[in-house]
């Protein structure tokens, strides 16, 4: 499928009309449209509250309010326990947000995942990222038994076949197939780098229609990353989002470096924040500058920022680094013209 381009010219649109859904898509969901009219995306996430009090979502979405396109809501991230990812996209879907449904292979088997899969396109939910998922081991409950029933390659292709071939995977038929834009994460910076751009590939074949990276914080690599990516026509078959993040001190990027496989960071980043008076204004500079070179990468067709436990940031990023232009994406203050194509 291609990336069509001038959509707005092309069907007479305004400035904040809604996007239509085309032939070839495959849901109605805004981030989807977005992505295909040839816009450049922004995605964040909601890591989950230690609660079953719904403000608390809604609270912590309205911090990206006209800033993102999509919010990716964790599903037992580092294998922690916390409200489940269905649950906070049925939450947000009911006020008109775009979330993403995060899906780890690690809790459930196939059974219950080709279930939370029908239930989430069932209440609204049109994203679907598909994860393996951290080992119990990472977490606060290394008691639990792992499951790993699927692994991301494999659960992308379950979701295909409900999907497209409107069928579970014992065979029977399904009676309405989910409408789901799925996607899949690649880490570009895992050793050995020259076999990344094979699993991205691996990643589109089994089905995925949009990638989001890990953190990227080294442009060289994720240059050499994408070039070998356009070269293999990947870019023009899905969308890739890289990621990005807020860091708050020379120590947090430090701590990242050392822990967290894959993610690289350049000893003059850490120079830049351990020399900074103010660190974590620092970090949200680091941040922009990274945006606005990533939008000027070849391939690239959006960007997911991650700001832990700095959601409150995010908006500043976005608006500073410029890499939305004029547009702005959807708010509930828009629910009542956008009624009926804010899923």
């Amino acid at each position: 499928m291609g990336k069509p381009t001038n959509i707005t010219a092309e069907y007479g649109l305004n400035p904040g009309d809604p996007l239509p859904q085309l032939a070839g898509h495959v849901s109605h969901g805004r981030f989807e449209r977005v992505l295909r009219a040839g816009h450049f995306a922004i995605t964040t996430e909601i890591a989950p509250p230690d609660s079953a009090d719904p403000d608390e979502i809604l609270k912590r979405a309205h911090l990206f309010d006209g800033y993102v396109d999509a919010i990716n809501a964790t599903d037992g991230s580092g294998a922690h326990c916390h409200m489940s990812s269905l649950a906070v996209c049925a939450i947000l879907t009911r006020i008109g947000y775009s979330p993403v449904i995060q899906v780890s292979c690690r809790d459930r088997n196939r059974i219950a995942i080709q279930g939370d899969v029908l239930g989430a396109a069932a209440l609204g939910v049109t994203n679907l990222l598909c994860l393996t998922g951290d080992d119990v081991s990472a977490g606060d409950h290394p008691e639990a038994k792992p499951v790993f029933d699927l692994d991301s390659i494999s659960l992308l292709q379950t979701v295909r076949t409900l999907r497209d071939e409107q069928r579970f995977l014992s065979g029977r038929a399904l009676d309405t197939s989910p409408s789901l834009f799925m996607g899949a994460t690649i880490n570009p910076f895992v050793p050995p780098v020259e076999n990344r751009v094979d699993q991205l590939a691996k990643k589109i074949e089994a089905g995925a229609d949009f990638i989001q990276s890990q953190y990227c914080f080294d442009l060289d690599l994720l240059k050499s990353f994408m070039a070998q990516a356009v070269d293999l026509g990947l870019t023009e078959r899905r969308f890739i989002l890289i990621g990005v993040g807020v860091l708050a001190s020379a120590r947090t990027a430090q701590w990242l470096r050392d822990n967290v496989p894959g993610v690289h960071i350049p000893d003059t980043i850490i120079h830049r924040l351990d020399a900074a008076k103010d660190p974590k204004q620092e970090g949200r500079n680091i941040c922009v500058e990274l945006m606005q070179q990533i939008k000027e990468i070849n391939g690239i067709s959006g960007i997911h920022v991650m700001a832990y436990r700095q959601e409150k940031y995010v908006a500043d990023v976005v608006k500073r680094s410029g890499v939305l232009g004029t547009r702005q994406p959807w708010a509930p203050e828009q629910m009542e013209t956008s009624i009926g194509t804010v899923s």
